[in-house]
């Protein structure tokens, strides 16, 4: 594999009914000197709101490639931060760890890479008594490793994305232009 220097990927891991744990974590991989490596040294620090960690799987057990952690959202509450630094980084860890093992990730190149991963996290599951930190673990795991395959692989592609412009839209448009 070429070196890489600027990969992105995203994915969306819906939730189990009547939760709140969608996934959506967007990735940036690459160089340890290139511009991902720059980003990477710069988020070192704390920005009030938003934390940014180190991935670990458990106590000394930092992931490779390095990889920080940051929220796509201001949050608000310790007991977020503790899902946040809990189970989230647990899954991301877990999801990196098995890119490597499954080869979506070149071991060879694990010192020499690392990624940056904005997470989203559902505020109401902060205060959720009832929240499944099974399917929180679940849907950050799979959608990890979804956003880092396809920063690897480039998808979609250009070519996808022309063909499904007229069929594929934004969820958020659902109703909006019909007349």
């Amino acid at each position: 594999m070429s070196e890489i220097w600027l990969r992105t990927g995203e994915a969306t891991v819906l939730a189990a009914d009547g939760q709140f744990t969608d996934a959506m974590p967007e990735v940036m991989i690459g160089h340890v000197k290139g511009p991902v490596g720059h980003a990477f040294a710069a988020m070192a620090g704390q920005v009030a709101g938003h934390p940014r960690m180190f991935v670990i799987r458990d106590l000394n057990q930092m992931v490779r490639p390095a990889t920080m952690m940051t929220t796509k959202m201001t949050v608000r509450s310790t007991d977020y931060v503790e899902l946040l630094g809990g189970i989230v980084q647990a899954a991301t860890g877990d999801a990196i760890v098995d890119c490597l093992s499954e080869g979506i990730l070149p071991k060879q190149q694990a010192d020499e890479l690392c990624m940056i991963i904005m997470v989203w996290l559902d505020p109401r599951c902060a205060n959720n008594k009832n929240l499944d930190k099974r399917d929180l673990y679940r849907t950050n795991y799979e959608a990890t490793k979804i956003a880092i395959s396809r920063a690897i692989t480039g998808e979609p592609t250009v070519d996808e994305l022309i063909a499904n412009r007229k069929t594929i839209a934004h969820y958020a448009l659902e109703g909006v232009f019909e007349d």
